[in-house]
């Protein structure tokens, strides 16, 4: 058998750097018809009265969804958002440093899709992972 070969601190650091190179890269590469194919194929909203798409507009201003324009989770919660005739505001962590650190420091991690929610009493609740926010608007806003 092989014996088992320290790798040192060098390899890994070189490691590290090509994945997040090669990532990159591929993101740079592909996020364009990432975008253009959620823009093309964009859900059709719901519909609702006019005065209750008020209403519902309202309580989305106490929400606000920390995304990268091209990772594949957010794009499906946007998706689900348009598709609930949602108005959410919509913050780029990936581009805009301000998004990123309130998200850094608000939710406690570097990780979209994430929801912020603001309660009727002020708390603020940050809520991960792609499933948990689409079930959350569903139980919130699905007509």
């Amino acid at each position: 058998t092989r014996p088992d070969f320290p790798v040192n601190d060098k390899v890994k650091c070189a490691m590290k750097w090509f994945i997040r190179l090669f990532f990159r890269t591929l993101r740079k590469v592909i996020g364009p018809f990432i975008t253009l194919a959620d823009k093309i194929t964009t859900p059709k909203g719901i519909e609702r009265s006019a005065e209750e798409q008020q209403r519902v507009d309202q309580q989305t201003t106490q929400l606000a969804l920390y995304h990268f324009q091209t990772c594949p989770f957010c794009i499906k919660v946007r998706r689900h958002s348009k598709r609930l005739s949602l108005n959410i505001e919509l913050r780029d962590a990936q581009y805009d440093p301000q998004s990123r650190q309130e998200l850094l420091e608000g939710g406690g991690q570097l990780k979209v899709p994430c929801l912020r929610i603001v309660k009727d009493n002020g708390e603020v609740e940050w809520m991960y992972e792609s499933n948990d926010i689409r079930q959350y608007l569903d139980d919130r806003f699905a007509a």
